[in-house]
């Protein structure tokens, strides 16, 4: 992950440091607005405030849109433009944590039992990847989390040697969409202790165990997120 992507310019405004990988670099600054709220549910997206801010042409920034549209994030409009999309309600959010109940667990019991040496130490270095990361911009630090911690749910699900329930998860975009509920960073800290329970019970080829911590985590995820709307 690319670190302090946005400078400022002489004039006090914010832009992105041209090399090298300028294209994940635009779509990581616009990532983090989606995901910290600065650019809200709904909120239309203007590629030309988006090049003043940012000082890059037209071109990486119709790009990044393009990976966001495709992630649910942005939606295109014809003759209207980009907008972010609307956010999650309180309906759709249970309906995605009773999904997650149904496979991720599951998932993680498999994983147990599946996962060879080499996939359990790159699921450890995303883990504390996720706990070492720093950036002076809170807004970059959060949308990188819940990149990781897609990337974390995302190897367990192919750890797990069902292609099914890895292609299922991947087409919701969980992650993106739940971590845009919450700009909070207990919802950080709260993960990576669950995480590590995950890790433990998967390591030690514990299938139950496994699949216990992941239901405990899916659990104590949704209350987190429930919160926003008042419930549990």
């Amino acid at each position: 992950m690319v670190k302090g992507l946005i400078g400022t310019s002489d004039t006090g405004s914010s832009f992105v440091r041209r090399p090298p990988r300028l294209g994940d670099e635009v779509y990581n600054a616009i990532y983090a607005q989606l995901m910290s709220l600065k650019i809200p549910p709904g909120g239309r997206i203007s590629v030309d405030s988006l090049v003043r801010e940012l000082g890059v042409s037209q071109t990486p920034i119709r790009e990044a849109l393009s990976r966001l549209e495709a992630l649910g994030l942005v939606v295109k409009t014809h003759l209207i433009g980009y907008s972010a999309a609307p956010q999650l309600d309180k309906d759709r959010l249970q309906q995605l944590y009773e999904l997650r109940l149904l496979l991720e667990p599951f998932a993680a019991g498999r994983a147990a039992v599946n996962m060879t040496d080499e996939a359990i130490e790159a699921l450890e270095k995303v883990d504390k990847d996720m706990r070492s990361a720093r950036n002076d911009d809170p807004r970059l630090a959060y949308g990188e989390f819940a990149q990781s911690d897609s990337t974390f749910h995302d190897l367990i699900a192919i750890g797990s040697g069902n292609l099914l329930i890895h292609e299922t998860l991947a087409r919701l975009h969980t992650h993106v969409h739940l971590f845009r509920l919450f700009f909070h960073a207990r919802a950080t800290t709260d993960a990576n202790d669950e995480h590590e329970r995950i890790i433990a019970a998967i390591k030690q080829k514990d299938a139950a165990a496994a699949e216990a911590a992941m239901r405990d985590h899916i659990e104590r995820s949704r209350k987190r997120f429930m919160m926003i709307f008042g419930s549990e």
